[in-house]
């Protein structure tokens, strides 16, 4: 399998079919972007969970950008829609199980509804955790045994980063599954909550662009994207 080093982070850049689902644990796949960067600077925790992954894919096109201009390495871009559209279709190929982790229990319910009229073949759980910042041992108790007692091949986590992704770290050896997926704002899209950005913004590389434009409150998180272009600045000149 192919990884490529940008930033302090080993990124998968290969076809999603070298992911195997054969595995005797659970296996982790985490999204990287410039945001999530940024975050990793300030949590060490998350920043651990991140470069422990064992496959880290770009979430959007913009963190490839770092590789390209410092070592002339594109990455493959399997971002987490992609990833979960790929997963979905393998696991109704072969009568799979998909847990869901996350958001409210109408956005699961809608998810469930869609993957039932989509991919019959896929039996679904789901659980909607307490919209808190940090869980108590009960709760994650709580989510683990669900997870366990459905037996799924996949659990996807929808918790927001870096939320999802440190539950992941911290409890991966306690799931039962073949692989754990953090994909957070593919729960919405896939509920029909979000509207789906159309191909010709990405193609213009202005999917940024049109994302804030319908969430403004992603405005939030550019502080953080600014610290990863800043810090591309600073490895250039040190070059």
């Amino acid at each position: 399998m192919k990884f490529i080093e940008s930033m302090g982070f080993s990124v998968f850049s290969d076809d999603l079919e070298k992911i195997s689902l054969n595995r005797i644990d659970a296996g982790i796949l985490n999204t990287i972007s410039p945001n999530s960067y940024g975050i990793s600077t300030k949590d060490p925790l998350f920043q651990t969970a991140l470069k422990e992954s064992d496959f880290l894919v770009l979430d959007g096109v913009y963190f490839a950008l770092a590789s390209i201009v410092l070592k002339r390495k594109n990455i493959k871009q399997n971002n987490g829609l992609k990833v979960f559209k790929y997963f979905i279709r393998k696991l109704n190929k072969n009568n799979g199980r998909v847990f869901f982790l996350g958001s409210s229990l109408e956005t699961l319910e809608l998810i469930k509804s869609r993957l039932n009229q989509e991919y019959p073949n896929i039996s679904v759980g789901y659980m909607s955790p307490p919209f808190k910042q940090e869980f108590s041992e009960d709760e994650n108790s709580l989510m683990v045994e669900s997870i366990n007692r459905f037996k799924p091949d996949i659990v996807f986590l929808g918790m927001t980063c870096p939320k999802q992704e440190k539950w992941a770290y911290k409890h991966k050896k306690l799931i039962n599954t073949k692989l754990i997926c953090s994909i957070g704002a593919v729960f919405d899209w896939y509920a029909g909550r979000q509207k789906e950005i159309h191909p010709i913004w990405w193609k213009l590389k202005l999917g940024w662009l049109k994302r804030t434009i319908d969430r403004p409150e992603i405005l939030k998180r550019y502080p953080n994207i600014g610290i990863f272009f800043w810090h591309i600045l600073l490895k250039m000149f040190k070059h």
